[in-house]
């Protein structure tokens, strides 16, 4: 069987793989193909088991503080529509389509696609159905928002000392959470799309492109038709992806001062005002002896939104000095941006959360900062420059 590899392009051709073991590009060294811990099975099940738990786990309430006497509760949905109340309609607006929308859209897609497959049907509508569901996943993020309510529950507990109590909700995302990435870990990506449609028998001799969508290659001359497989618009390379790409990026580098320097959100509990930004939350951890907790702030929200913009910048000057040096560190870095910028996100989710939650009325409560709003933006601006760059344009040197 043959495939281009989704990163710089190669056709490649091997033959089908024994249980446990992995494809990979000779020449970027990117995985094609794993069938470790890969099932078809496993990833439906999954998928079907979180979908079904997205309704309990946006409604139900998640945790329930008490302050003096005063409890608060609050669940996914109701701590969206308070930060939009008060006016964040940014942040509310962008994180309820990353851990509402989304999760549900990609969730649904995969299981009417691997449920079709499982009834032995192949309609047309199949391949861009999944298309779909694999583009939305660096966008999903209910993953994210776990870790973020984990961190949140955390801080909450340890250093501001407010009783903190899990609630069915809680329980249920923890679930849906864990059930979400195990969907990810199990989904053979190379075994849908062979199941979806044959891949070509072998690489041609002549002049031939491969999918960037599902990899399945094709003559030269199908150059702007629709790949018969997934319905993509087939393209030798993405249409102005070095320029989209680096105008994402430097938008992003403008937000990051902002995103640093702002407050993620002010406090007024019991009289008390403060504002807290990503540099003083980190100091607040480590002058507290909470090392593990300091060390993963500093590198979600400082360290790896700096490195994803360092990356994306390099490779898109690298396209534009037509730079041959380095090219597998290259892809591999813009590989971890797509993969892991998704998980800078735990910061603002935590404040589109707790922020809501830690509404006590007349004690006080908390608020999300102009901080919050930057970095969920510039965050989704890198990830959107790192999909709309062609990584293949780093081996056209």
């Amino acid at each position: 069987m043959a495939t281009a590899c989704p990163d710089c392009g190669a056709l490649l051709s091997f033959p089908p793989l024994p249980r446990h073991c992995t494809a990979v590009c000779l020449r970027c060294r990117a995985p094609v193909e794993s069938t470790r811990g890969r099932s078809a099975d496993a990833a439906l099940a999954c998928a079907a088991a979180t979908l079904l738990l997205l309704l309990p786990v946006d409604t139900l309430p998640l945790l329930q503080a008490e302050l003096l006497g005063q409890s608060s509760a609050r669940s996914l949905t109701s701590g969206v529509a308070r930060l939009w109340h008060h006016d964040w309609i940014a942040l509310a607006g962008l994180s309820a389509i990353c851990v509402i929308v989304l999760p549900a859209m990609r969730l649904g897609l995969l299981v009417l696609v691997l449920g079709t497959l499982r009834l032995g049907r192949r309609p047309r509508w199949l391949g861009p159905a999944f298309r779909w569901a694999m583009r939305l996943e660096p966008w999903s993020m209910l993953d994210v928002f776990l870790l973020a309510v984990a961190v949140g529950y955390y801080y909450l507990t340890v250093v501001e000392h407010v009783d903190i109590r899990i609630e069915l909700g809680g329980g249920l995302l923890l679930l849906a959470g864990m059930l979400t990435m195990m969907s990810r870990a199990t989904l053979d990506e190379r075994a849908v799309w062979r199941a979806i449609g044959p891949d070509t028998g072998a690489v041609p001799r002549d002049g031939a492109m491969g999918c960037r969508a599902c990899g399945l290659i094709q003559p030269l001359t199908c150059e702007g038709a629709t790949c018969p497989r997934c319905g993509q618009r087939n393209r030798l390379r993405k249409p102005n992806a070095s320029a989209s790409a680096a105008a994402l990026v430097s938008a992003a580098l403008i937000l990051f001062f902002p995103a640093n320097v702002y407050p993620m959100n002010i406090s007024d509990l019991l009289g008390v005002h403060r504002t807290y930004t990503n540099f003083g939350y980190v100091r607040q951890l480590f002058h507290l002896g909470l090392w593990p907790l300091g060390l993963l702030t500093f590198w979600t929200s400082i360290i790896t939104p700096a490195l994803m913009i360092a990356a994306v910048a390099w490779c898109v000057l690298s396209v534009e000095r037509r730079s041959g040096r380095r090219l597998v560190l290259k892809t591999q870095l813009l590989r971890m941006v797509t993969e892991t910028g998704r998980w800078s996100e735990t910061g603002p989710l935590s404040i589109v959360f707790f922020a809501p939650l830690m509404d006590f009325g007349r004690l006080g409560a908390e608020s999300a900062g102009w901080g919050a709003t930057a970095f969920i933006v510039m965050t989704l601006l890198l990830i959107a420059a790192s999909v709309t760059f062609d990584r293949r344009l780093l081996w056209d040197a």
